[in-house]
């Protein structure tokens, strides 16, 4: 029973043990499947969302596109004021090529007077494109006598491009200029394939033999090389970082193969061509062969040589390694391989390779897309547009905006200030530091044209808008103006020169005096003006009040905060260079005010116009007063303080005012011609005297800055109410010709003079009588003939009509006895 009871205990232990070990493994089987579930869900999850990363960006915005900011183009048609200097520097600033076959964009040929300029077109909207064209251009003296174009134009005006003059870029420091794929040069797309993915049109993201290939060097010991895709690439730099972990090359296998699924093959290169990483312009990285093409050779992707666009190529592999500047010699081997690299498998001839490889590097030295050439005049566009838009819009959403800028006037003003300032210093102890800033405008649009505002390095502050300084005698032409408006002076009457004191609100009393420490006593309103007299000056606006002087400021758009002190009379107020433009400008249009502004058009990326600056002009001071205050201004340029400005030309009537501050700190100078206002001043940052005048300081500059330009004369159309009258200088009564004293002025038609000179009425008494002698003999011979024919005199027939005929006439005699004196005056 023992044995059978042992022998039945061991047979049924494993029929114990059985039963748990199915069940562990039926345990271990099902968690097994339900990781490989989880981990399936978990991995097409992860899937989903690397495929969300890719469509969200891909289809979305791709890049932060900076904003890009352009000159004014230049118009050329027949007739148009351009001389030669201004076109080859105009095509020297877009880096044209001289080149006889001017068979590319952005060539030109130059033969005796003619042009043949291959031009390269530019889109200003989406409405408003102009096309590459040929023209064919004829010079006479200044001017274009004849210009044809291979493109049809309805308004006979053909625009040369913009120049670039800078950028407002993203804060991710990225700076890009997208191109499309049909922009591109084949053989930069065939390089790119045969260097660095020959099988790129036949994988779907991931190269297998690719990846073999680089193992199989890697652990050979041969040299390290990469198996990545041009997709691969593209992932990488597009949506990854450069860990070297498997992690990050998984991802990056992975993605590459989800964006082919979604995207044709010419979307990625497209895309790969405007991402990649070429090189560093200062702390900003140049992105896609298109910026790195102005980069590096400041020219266009497509008017690149075959070598350079190898170079551009072989750049991808290693911007800092290979960068053109730095290592020279290690780049022209890079752009030898990839030039080899298209040998080999058939891209090129033997005769295109052996010509590209003897090419020089051809980079130059300094970059167009590198600092700004005009930073001042590029610093107050920035201003301009931070009053409409947002920040981010301007760094990131690829906005073209065509300034007011003319890059020759720019080149002028940059030239006088280096000239003049620099011949200042060298005068005393007291202008080696000396600084300066010149603004102009075209008077008549309100367009700025140039703008010198810092030093040789730009740091910010810029001086023609951030120099808020005393104006001096430049705000005394709006006293004079006011007297004249009054009706109470004309230009001949007499102001007091003699000396002044004003009783200050604070009970001190202001004694000023003038520049030269003379008393003038009363001298005609026009010399008071051109010399500048300041007493004379203080009695004419302590007359009309301080409180008319600002009132009169606001007219002519001063928009500051002016303080009521009578020294405001003689300038003592800040104003910038820029708002002291801004008054000349109406001086200079006949009393028309129009905003001065830097900014023509602004274009989104996809070419709609966002802003168009259109004429916003009001009248701000009756024209015939205006034409007045011009008049007294010319006076300034012809007999005061600024007869320098003479030697630009008699003949163009210029106009304008110095400007000398107290102990001689601040020099000024505003004037016009027909087409220019412009506005200079020269003084030191800490503000300390510089002994210059505004004649001697400001006005050198302002000679030299007009002269380098094509000026015309101001020719000021006169306007209603203006009557011409010969006045007696220095009592502003009616004179004549014959009278030493007397000048032939524009006169106010509702304010004419009332009395007149001594030696006038003397002559006027001497010419009538003179004409009633004539008269009575006339009237003799008469009655003598009437006698002799029997009929009856005529001082009879006179008598006869009674007194009656006299009462009748004695009123209209009375009211046209001043029109008639005032004819003979």
């Amino acid at each position: 029973m023992q044995k059978s009871h042992s022998t039945l205990s061991q047979s049924s232990k494993p029929a114990v043990n059985t039963l748990p070990s199915q069940q562990r493994g039926l345990v271990f089987s099902s968690i097994l499947l339900i990781i490989i579930i989880v981990g399936m869900v978990l991995l097409a999850l992860y899937l989903v969302k690397l495929d969300r990363t890719i469509t969200h960006k891909f289809e979305g915005k791709r890049w932060d596109l900076p904003a890009k900011v352009y000159s004014q183009p230049l118009e050329l048609y027949q007739g148009a004021n351009v001389d030669k200097a201004s076109i080859d520097t105009w095509l020297d600033l877009l880096n044209y090529r001289s080149n006889k076959a001017y068979e590319q964009t952005g060539s030109f040929h130059k033969s005796g007077n003619d042009y043949f300029i291959h031009t390269r077109g530019f889109t200003y909207s989406a409405n408003d494109v102009d096309k590459e064209q040929v023209i064919k251009m004829t010079l006479s003296g200044n001017k274009i006598e004849s210009i044809q174009s291979t493109e049809q134009n309805k308004t006979g005006i053909i625009r040369l491009e913009p120049v670039s003059i800078g950028g407002i870029y993203p804060d991710s420091n990225e700076d890009r200029l997208v191109v499309s794929l049909d922009q591109v040069p084949q053989p930069l797309i065939d390089a790119l394939i045969a260097t660095e993915d020959r099988s790129f049109y036949e994988h779907k993201g991931v190269s297998v033999r690719g990846i073999a290939r680089a193992v199989l060097n890697n652990f050979s010991g041969r040299s390290m090389q990469g198996g990545s895709t041009i997709t691969q690439q593209l992932i990488k730099n597009f949506y990854l970082n450069s860990d070297r972990t498997l992690k990050r090359k998984a991802n990056e296998a992975i993605m590459a193969v989800l964006l082919e699924l979604h995207y044709s093959k010419d979307e990625i290169l497209q895309t790969y061509l405007n991402e990649i990483y070429l090189g560093q312009n200062g702390n900003r990285s140049i992105n896609g062969f298109g910026l790195a093409s102005q980069f590096y050779f400041n020219q266009p992707l497509n008017e690149l040589r075959l070598d350079q666009q190898a170079l551009l190529v072989g750049m991808a592999k290693g911007p800092s390694v290979y960068n053109p500047r730095r290592h020279p010699n290690d780049s022209k081997a890079r752009r030898d391989t990839v030039l080899n690299n298209m040998l080999t498998v058939g891209m090129i001839s033997q005769e295109d390779y052996d010509k590209a490889i003897e090419q020089p590097l051809g980079v130059v030295e300094k970059p167009i897309e590198g600092k700004s050439r005009f930073p001042d005049f590029l610093d107050i566009v920035k201003r301009e547009l931070n009053e409409v838009y947002y920040s981010d819009d301007l760094k990131n959403e690829g906005l073209i905006i065509i300034s007011t800028l003319n890059p020759i006037t720019q080149l002028a003003a940059d030239k006088a200030v280096d000239k003049k300032l620099g011949e200042l210093r060298r005068g005393s102890s007291k202008t080696k530091d000396l600084q300066g800033a010149l603004v102009s405008a075209n008077p008549e649009t309100g367009e700025l044209v140039a703008v010198v505002g810092s030093g040789s390095e730009f740091t910010g502050f810029n001086r023609a808008v951030d120099a808020k300084r005393q104006v001096g005698s430049l705000l005394k032409p709006v006293i004079y103006m006011t007297a004249l408006e009054s009706g109470r002076y004309n230009l001949a009457s007499p102001v007091d020169d003699s000396p002044v004191t004003v009783n200050l609100s604070d009970g001190t009393k202001w004694t000023p005096k003038n520049y030269d420490g003379r008393d003038h006593g009363y001298v005609p309103l026009t010399t008071a003006l051109a010399k500048s007299y300041n007493q004379s000056t203080v009695r004419l606006g302590m007359e009309f009040g301080v409180s008319t002087f600002t009132r009169q400021l606001r007219r002519l758009g001063v928009e500051k905060k002016i303080p009521t002190y009578p020294s405001v009379l003689l300038g003592s107020v800040n104003l910038s260079p820029m708002d002291m433009l801004g008054v000349y400008q109406v001086f200079a249009t006949g009393g028309f005010r129009t905003p001065i502004h830097s900014i023509r058009t602004v274009i989104d990326d996809k070419g709609r116009i966002l802003q168009r600056t259109g004429l916003s002009t009001q009248r701000s001071i009756p024209p015939d007063v205006n034409y007045l205050t011009n008049y007294a201004l010319q006076q300034v340029v012809k007999n005061g303080t600024a007869r320098r400005v003479q030697s630009l030309g008699s003949e163009l009537n210029l106009a304008g005012k110095t400007g000398t501050t107290n102990n001689y700190r601040d020099a000024w100078f505003a004037g016009y011609s027909g087409n220019y206002v412009s506005v200079v001043w020269v003084g030191r940052d800490d503000n300390k005297p510089i002994g210059l005048s505004g004649g001697t300081g400001a006005l050198p500059v302002w000679v030299d800055y007009m002269k380098r330009l094509k000026l015309t004369p101001v020719a000021m159309p006169e306007p209603e109410g203006i009557e011409w009258l010969w006045l007696e200088n220095n009592s502003g009564k009616l004179s004549n010709e014959r009278c030493a004293n007397a000048r032939y002025l524009p006169v106010l038609s509702a304010h004419l003079p009332e009395e007149a000179s001594d030696c006038a009425l003397q002559l006027y008494q001497q010419e009538r009588a003179r004409e009633q002698i004539q008269w009575q003999n006339e009237q003799g011979s008469i009655n003598q003939q009437r006698q002799q024919e029997g009929l009856e005199n005529l001082d009879d027939q006179a008598n006869d009509g009674g007194d009656q005929q006299d009462d009748d006439n004695a009123q209209p005699q009375a009211d046209t006895w001043y029109d008639r004196a005032l004819e003979w005056f």
